[in-house]
């Protein structure tokens, strides 16, 4: 007798499973297994931590946005502050966690995927520090709006391979690792960067980025007293939402509330459909392929998004809105201009939202935003696009 869906490894409702080849699903089983045995194993722990506090910087501050809540004049926003992380985003969490998995599992070559390319530059980082090979695959157009991050990775002596099939951006450089993996599964760690992909690793990443929550939920109770009113995340494939959301899917006062790209809606307009080896709410068009996206960040430029969310999608108990490219770029100059913070453009996403839903909101209640990034990588882009 099959076991109902919900029980199967890895799936959240219906979403999540393991889509993949027989060889490769072999590769996954022994991931799972290291994992399990790993992720509370007290000499890992320690380890780990002791790079968060020492190589990463963390914990980092939970910041009260004084002057954007004044101009908003309704909810208290408060600022997850990724953006001060070493490499300059929420994906060093996840990135670590992983290197050090892979050590312990023997791997010397790592490959990764990337879009707006802070992934690439967090692998490509960890990689220099443990001595291990590296190979990062970018969309074609990624390496051009995002050259800045490809010279970084390559400062750090990460091989970056340009994907130029289909549209060239971050679903074409997920086709190309995947493939990478597939040929050369025998000596290569595959480092997934978002909380997408076959089980273990939407559960891996979740485990990894879930510090987000666990310091904001204890830092916004001594600062406050008392659990936010809503936390706001962007939402591309969906990384740091599920971090910044974990410690609160239980508390059900909180409002969870993914941002999308209006270009890429891909919880407000997706079905459910099986991409890159897993089931989530997807783009799909008329013969049921990944539909073609755009979002003017790269980060959030993807057709799917992590099988949790989609799960949080349709149980109610997680919100997702859309916010377009123009509306992210306002806000992008809006918080460097009133808080003398430069945000990434995936975060503008989420900052832009958070202000509209302030002025909803009474100054008791509370907005956690986490800032996924900083903007440092996005200026020429910022800079291009407000001189067109």
């Amino acid at each position: 007798m099959s076991r109902n869906i919900t029980e199967q490894k890895g799936y959240f409702g219906e979403f999540g499973g393991s889509f993949i080849p027989e060889d490769l699903q072999k590769v996954m089983n022994i991931l799972e297994e290291n994992f399990e045995l790993y992720k509370n194993d007290p000499e890992f722990l320690e380890e780990y931590n002791y790079y968060l506090k020492e190589y990463v910087g963390r914990e980092n501050p939970l910041t009260f946005a004084e002057n954007i809540t004044e101009e908003a004049g309704g909810a208290k926003i408060y600022l997850k502050r990724e953006d001060l992380n070493h490499t300059g985003a929420h994906k060093i969490n996840n990135v670590l966690g992983q290197i050090l998995l892979a050590k312990r599992m023997g791997a010397k070559r790592i490959i990764a995927e990337t879009g707006a390319g802070q992934h690439g530059v967090a692998t490509a980082t960890v990689c220099a520090m443990f001595k291990m090979e590296c190979i990062i695959y970018m969309g074609k157009l990624d390496t051009e709006r995002q050259s800045l991050n490809v010279f970084r990775m390559e400062l750090l002596g990460a091989k970056v391979v340009s994907v130029d099939a289909g549209q060239g951006r971050l679903k074409d450089a997920v086709d190309a690792a995947l493939h990478d993996l597939v040929e050369n599964y025998q000596n290569t760690f595959y480092l997934l960067g978002s909380a997408v992909g076959p089980h273990p690793f939407p559960t891996m990443v979740k485990h990894f980025q879930s510090i987000i929550s666990e310091e904001s939920k204890r830092q916004i109770i001594e600062k406050e007293g008392k659990l936010p009113t809503a936390v706001v995340a962007c939402a591309g494939g969906g990384s740091n939402a599920i971090g910044s959301f974990a410690h609160y899917i239980d508390e059900h006062d909180v409002r969870l509330i993914g941002v999308e790209p209006a270009e890429a809606p891909t919880l407000s307009e997706g079905v459910p459909a099986v991409i890159h080896g897993f089931k989530c709410l997807t783009l799909v068009d008329e013969d049921g392929n990944p539909k073609p996206t755009y979002s003017i960040s790269a980060g959030l430029d993807y057709p799917g998004i992590g099988p949790e969310h989609s799960y949080l999608k349709v149980s109610g108990r997680a919100e997702y809105v859309t916010v377009t490219g123009d509306e992210a770029l306002e806000a992008f100059q809006l918080l460097s201009k009133l808080e003398g913070i430069l945000p990434a453009l995936e975060s503008a996403h989420a900052i832009f939202y958070a202000v509209k839903l302030a002025k909803e909101l009474t100054p008791d209640d509370i907005i956690i935003v986490n800032l996924s990034g900083r903007g440092d990588k996005d200026v020429e882009q910022v800079f291009q696009l407000l001189n067109k």
